[in-house]
């Protein structure tokens, strides 16, 4: 059943992608910059090819994946793990009423209307790897953004090489070279710059969505004279290791999920 969300063409159009970025990097541009038979290019066609290896498995692993779903026997704790009515007002780390299941929903937990229902710890939901990026597949996705803006740059540096050693001119195949260069540096930069916002917010360890949600809770804050502090902010060394795991030997495995719990509850900055 999950192999049928690959049936999709956002899905088809990503993989049309990346064959049409590994034909041009290895079959063009490594091959007319200094030829695949030599060291130095198959040297950087492997390196190419383990990036793209790379990038579908955590593409893979990110659309099979369940984000996460609410047991449906979840009761919220009453006791809240001994925190205060006062601070649980202030931080909003309280078990909510979900209006569209009319069940409860954990902290972090938010409704998915594509989905239907509601996601652990939902970042949002991706068209791309037609799945809600939520609790168990946002490491594979952060995985796939990394090793993609790492391929992509790595193949725009090549048609850069390639283009100041050739003394590129207007004529015959080269316009076809310049647009792909283009088009490969656009990827690159859009890529980069998605990577950059989910450093961000995993320094942070907050989702998209609770980062958006925060920005309201700090201007209502402001207007009654509070400060307002993201509450599972915990410090950006344990905020790594609670996305990426303690042991950063598996930090680059997209599979390396063992350290995460039931996404149910999260440990969360208490006031002295």
């Amino acid at each position: 059943m999950k192999f049928k969300r690959f049936l999709s063409i956002p899905i088809l159009a990503v993989f049309m992608l990346l064959g049409f970025v590994y034909y041009i990097t290895v079959f063009i541009f490594i091959e007319d910059w200094i030829g695949l038979q030599s060291y130095f290019g198959s040297l950087n066609a492997m390196i190419f090819t383990f990036l793209a290896a790379l990038s579908i498995f955590s593409f893979s692993v990110c659309v099979l994946t369940d984000p996460g779903q609410v047991p449906a026997s979840y009761v919220p704790d009453v006791e809240e793990n001994g925190i205060s009515d006062e601070e649980i007002k202030r931080n909003s780390v309280q078990s909510k009423l979900c209006d569209k299941c009319s069940t409860h929903k954990p902290p972090r937990a938010h409704h998915c209307r594509v989905c239907r229902r509601c996601v652990l710890r939902m970042d949002h939901h991706c068209v791309w790897v037609n799945n809600c990026v939520g609790y168990w597949n946002y490491k594979a996705f952060f995985m796939l953004v990394l090793y993609a803006t790492i391929g992509s740059i790595h193949s725009t540096v090549i048609i850069i090489t390639c283009a100041f050693r050739k003394d590129w001119d207007f004529s015959g195949h080269t316009p076809v070279k310049v647009t792909s260069g283009f088009m490969m540096a656009a990827l690159s930069l859009t890529l980069g710059t998605l990577l950059g916002w989910h450093i961000y917010l995993i320094i942070h360890n907050m989702t998209t969505i609770e980062y958006y949600e925060g920005i309201r809770a700090a201007w209502m804050a402001r207007k009654s004279g509070q400060n307002y502090r993201h509450p599972f902010n915990l410090g950006a060394c344990k905020n790594i290791t609670l996305v990426l795991g303690p042991n950063m030997l598996k930090w680059l495995c997209p599979t390396a999920v063992s350290h995460l719990k039931d996404g149910l509850t999260f440990p969360v900055l208490r006031d002295n």
